[in-house]
């Protein structure tokens, strides 16, 4: 039986040359400030953006204050014309100070700024009535200045390819000017969940409703990824029809159920004659695990299956494919893990690596419901994924296991 370090690099290998050739397109940044997926990291650049003006552009005072000449220093000067930002002042004379606003232009012939507050009014406007002030004696060169290009230098990389796009960076990006970026296409996958019983809950007939199509769509978002999300009974000419129509917009088909030992296994019957390889992994839960390039609509498609259960589905999510397509949009590989204590017993097969479900309290972690697959509430009650490795089939409380945090 296959490793999970084994099948994830299968499943790396098979999706690389897709996710090496998203395409891109042009986004003004306005646009990218309203759109759901810019400002959460999930959206990325395509190409790198150079500064083409240095940041800030000019050199302008840090404070409401006086633009003066250290060379004045301790002596009293004449008052002129007050700099309100957003305009070009006059140079500034020799035994001369100008009233000068927080972001505005630094006059030519000045050097240094020292705060209203250290005039008798203390703040403006009634500081604009001054006829003269005294420049501090101990004021330096560039005191209260902000120098242009103190933050980004002409040319000097705003961002590289691959940098998600954050408040902070269109922020940067606008003050520099740019209007439009590259932005890497996100990654489109057709979810498909098989079954004839997906036809909605309903206790006086034997039917559920679709618990893996929404779900799995829920966690692709949070990678970046677009969906949609296709329900198919267990009929294999209606699973191919299905899939045939999937035409030029998915990248990757990701399937749920069909794929065990039973008579009805859909998608075994469909796509392994088309090269989708069945391939038990030693992890429960989640055993049942496929994958494979497949020819749809006459191209070939990476189709990867994840077993029907719906903790199943979730948990192999976390395990193959989350590594794979956080890296996308700028998100780190691994949830954040710790090492921690168990606060009780547990049993686990020997021969497989657990993943349990769990929360962390007082420095412990402490199991939520069983092993089984199919306790999806017990699941949504979890903040922790809880490793139990191969080899070990009994945790003791104090037992330390490795744990990744879901939130």
């Amino acid at each position: 039986m296959r490793t999970i370090g084994q099948h994830r690099d299968d499943l790396a290998a098979l999706l690389a040359p897709v996710l090496a050739g998203l395409g891109a397109a042009s986004w003004r940044i306005d646009d990218l400030a309203v759109d759901g997926r810019a400002g959460h990291g999930h959206r990325v650049l395509a190409a790198p953006v150079a500064a083409p003006v240095p940041l800030p552009p000019f050199d302008n005072s840090q404070m409401d204050g006086f633009a003066v000449r250290v060379a004045d220093a301790g002596q009293d000067v004449r008052v002129v014309a007050p700099i309100p930002a957003g305009v070009v002042p006059a140079p500034l004379s020799a035994g001369t100070a100008a009233p000068i606003m927080t972001g505005a232009r630094i006059p030519d012939g000045a050097d240094a700024v020292f705060p209203v507050e250290s005039t008798s009014p203390g703040s403006f406007p009634a500081a604009l009535d001054l006829g003269h002030v005294t420049v501090p004696s101990d004021l330096a060169p560039g005191t209260f200045v902000r120098g242009t290009g103190s933050d980004l230098a002409l040319g000097a990389s705003i961002a590289p390819t691959g940098a998600p796009i954050t408040p902070a960076l269109l922020g940067a990006l606008a003050s520099a000017g740019v209007s439009t970026v590259q932005v890497r296409r996100p990654l489109r996958v057709l979810v498909v969940s098989t079954g004839s019983e997906l036809q909605g809950a309903d206790t006086a007939a034997a039917t559920i409703g679709d618990a893996n199509g929404i779900a799995l769509q829920a966690a692709l978002a949070e990678v970046g990824a677009s969906s949609r999300r296709v329900r198919v009974p267990d009929d294999v000419e209606a699973f191919v029809s299905e899939l045939d129509d999937v035409g030029d917009w998915a990248d990757l088909v990701l399937t749920t159920g069909g794929i065990s030992a039973g008579a009805y296994e859909v998608v075994r019957q469909a796509l392994e004659p088309r090269g989708l390889a069945v391939t038990p992994v030693a992890m429960q839960p989640g055993g049942p695990q496929a994958f494979g390039s497949v020819v749809l609509a006459g191209r070939p498609v990476p189709v990867v299956s994840f077993p029907g259960n719906p903790v199943s589905a979730l948990v192999s999510f976390e395990v193959f494919l989350r590594p794979l397509l956080a890296p996308l949009v700028g998100l780190p590989a691994d949830r954040p893990e710790l090492h921690l204590p168990a606060a009780s017993a547990a049993q686990s097969p020997g021969g497989k690596h657990q993943v349990r479900r769990g929360r962390v309290d007082d420095g412990a972690v402490h199991f939520v419901g069983g092993p089984s697959s199919h306790l999806l509430a017990h699941y949504a009650a979890a903040t922790h994924l809880v490793h139990v490795p191969v080899g070990v089939d009994a945790v003791e409380p104090g037992d330390v296991l490795t744990v990744w945090s879901l939130r």
